[in-house]
């Protein structure tokens, strides 16, 4: 490799477009190829993935590992705030590009790389998170971006490389699946139109397991930090609960919803573990926050949601509410039964020290022990003074 050549780095995943890039950039920069583990990859297709690098022509190739990142940096606040984005989805693919967008280009200023480079595409979320997010971090590195520049087809690439020597299945399979630690998403014709549902099969993971099985989850101030009473970290009790429950195929739903760039999308996921443990974690804080501690995190971390779903992770107010969030963990903790059943899951009930439905003050609908039934009365007429006064002003 010539010395002459411009450094440049390409986020790369071992497909058809990042393929490209990489054979068509070495031609005229010196190429340094880097990927990012942020769950779902097993050691041999990380090999396999750096084995074609370098068939591509690239410099070097090195895959970090940022499991741990990304759960201490992201997933850790979408789980105290409950986020499924349109009550539905966990942010599995979205969040993860984050955390790939920000490794990939500290390691691009650590080499001194001039220039970095993806592939993504002009119609997509991607191009928008990973060019916001480099900007941000490193203006003075210039962002190269073929298939978007070229407006290329996949034809288009699969015939260049085929030119180039790199004749390999580049055929795309007939759903993509993209797995992560907080989910797997799931594409396919099916879902390029409104109408129609994936197919069973479409889904990564299968029913292996029939009849019920109850796993518990322990949360210390609100971190899942045991499952089944066996302490871990809590990324790895995630991937655990991950292994138990998709035997189950549970996890499994479509996600509607409105692109950054301004057009709906639709797309299939299974994330059994992420829904089981917002589920189980959002049942805990039912138990063990105040009725205002609640409805205030509510809407903040539907905010903290959107916004890192919209690439705005590195502006200062996220830092904010994530501050409000970690905050509101203080009493989360206890253990939440949930059983598991072919295709969905029931949450059983939580132990907690915390828990506010304490029978020492009262019983919901039965008897009270903190107030007499004149008290009862008078906190009755207040409360309603306020409306009772503007009915009557305004008859």
């Amino acid at each position: 490799m010539s010395n002459n050549k411009r450094k440049l780095v390409i986020a790369y995943s071992g497909g058809l477009d990042t393929s490209y890039c990489a054979v068509s950039l070495s031609k005229e920069y010196d190429v340094h190829a880097v990927s990012v583990n942020t769950g779902g990859f097993s050691k041999e297709e990380i090999k396999n993935i750096e084995s074609n690098a370098y068939k591509m022509g690239v410099s070097t190739y090195k895959n970090i590992d940022a499991v741990a990142t990304f759960y201490n940096k992201v997933v850790k606040y979408l789980i105290f705030g409950n986020v499924l984005k349109n009550s539905t989805y966990p942010l599995s693919v979205s969040a993860e590009r984050i955390i790939q967008a920000i490794e990939i280009i500290e390691y691009a200023k650590s080499i001194n790389a001039e220039y970095i480079a993806h592939g993504s595409t002009g119609a997509g979320n991607d191009q928008v998170r990973f060019d916001m997010i480099f900007q941000t971090l490193a203006p003075g590195i210039k962002i190269i971006t073929p298939i978007r520049d070229g407006k290329l087809t996949r034809q288009e690439e699969i015939d260049y490389l085929k030119a180039e020597g790199i004749d390999m299945p580049w055929e795309k399979s007939k759903y993509s699946v993209n797995k992560g630690l907080w989910g797997t998403s799931v594409g396919g014709v099916e879902t390029l139109k409104s109408e129609k549902p994936l197919p069973s099969e479409a889904y990564p993971s299968q029913l292996e397991k029939n009849g019920e099985e109850k796993v518990t989850l322990t949360f210390k101030n609100g971190e899942f930090v045991a499952l089944n009473g066996q302490k871990n970290k809590p990324e790895i009790n995630i991937e655990n609960l991950n292994e138990i429950a998709s035997k189950y195929a549970i996890g499994r739903d479509i996600h509607v919803g409105d692109t950054i760039v301004g057009t709906k999308g639709r797309v299939g996921f299974e994330a059994a573990a992420a829904l089981i443990t917002v589920k189980a974690h959002h049942l805990l804080e039912k138990h063990t926050l105040t009725k205002w501690q609640l409805q205030h995190k509510e809407y903040l971390s539907s905010f903290y949601g959107m916004h890192l779903h919209e690439g705005q992770y590195l502006d200062p107010v996220m830092r904010d509410t994530e501050a409000f969030l970690q905050s509101s963990q203080k009493m989360v903790s206890g253990d939440v039964t949930v059983t598991l059943k072919p295709y969905h899951f029931t949450l059983d009930g939580i132990v907690s020290n915390h828990d506010l439905m304490s029978s020492k003050f009262s019983t919901y609908g039965e008897e009270n022990k903190a107030w007499t039934a004149d008290d009862a009365k008078g906190f009755i007429k207040i409360l309603g003074n306020q409306n009772k006064i503007y009915q009557q002003v305004n008859k």
